[in-house]
């Protein structure tokens, strides 16, 4: 029996990873990023520092990329990753708080979420925080960057059935905690 392998990636023939290329994509893509990690992470700070961490962990690695397109993949996935890392670190902080009673000063809301409740509904990001990372990761991919469900697979590491499940699993979660906020 033989053995399939996936074919290998056809880009540009001419495509090279340089400072032009990188800090051009980065330019065009910096916003998306930022948005897609505020959504993720729900602080833009946060989500500032993931990307930026993101690009620069891209550059030193230099990945093998084979056209713009697949950079600007390789960066959304990046920033994923980052915003999965931010997640645990802060979940780890707030258990931390929470065990030594911290007074309620400290952990009063971001100086920035009236800024992003003014620019989005506040109920929609209330209720798109209480999905688990994994069904907020799939909406905010497919509905806010409008990836495909092959395109969401390839940057969250998944198969496209999952992607399904969980999209589904996500809006009916969704539906019923904007269903209490109304």
């Amino acid at each position: 029996m033989a053995l399939t392998s996936t074919p290998p990636r056809v880009g540009h023939p001419d495509f090279v990873l340089d400072t032009g290329v990188m800090t051009a994509v980065v330019d065009e893509q910096w916003t998306s990023l930022v948005r897609l990690a505020v959504l993720l992470i729900g602080d833009r700070t946060a989500a500032e520092d993931a990307v930026q961490d993101a690009c620069e962990a891209t550059w030193r690695v230099r990945p093998q990329v084979h056209d713009r397109e697949h950079l600007i993949g390789y960066l959304r996935r990046a920033v994923v990753n980052r915003c999965h890392s931010t997640g645990r670190r802060t979940g780890t902080v707030r258990r931390f708080l929470a065990s030594v009673r911290v007074d309620d000063a400290l952990t009063a809301p971001a100086a920035d979420v009236p800024v992003l409740a003014a620019e989005t509904d506040a109920a929609v990001l209330g209720a798109l925080a209480r999905l688990s990372p994994r069904q907020r990761e799939v909406l905010v991919l497919r509905y806010w960057s409008e990836l495909s469900e092959r395109e969401i697979a390839e940057t969250l590491g998944i198969a496209p059935g999952t992607v399904k499940r969980t999209a589904s699993d996500a809006l009916a979660r969704l539906n019923t905690l904007l269903g209490e906020l109304r």
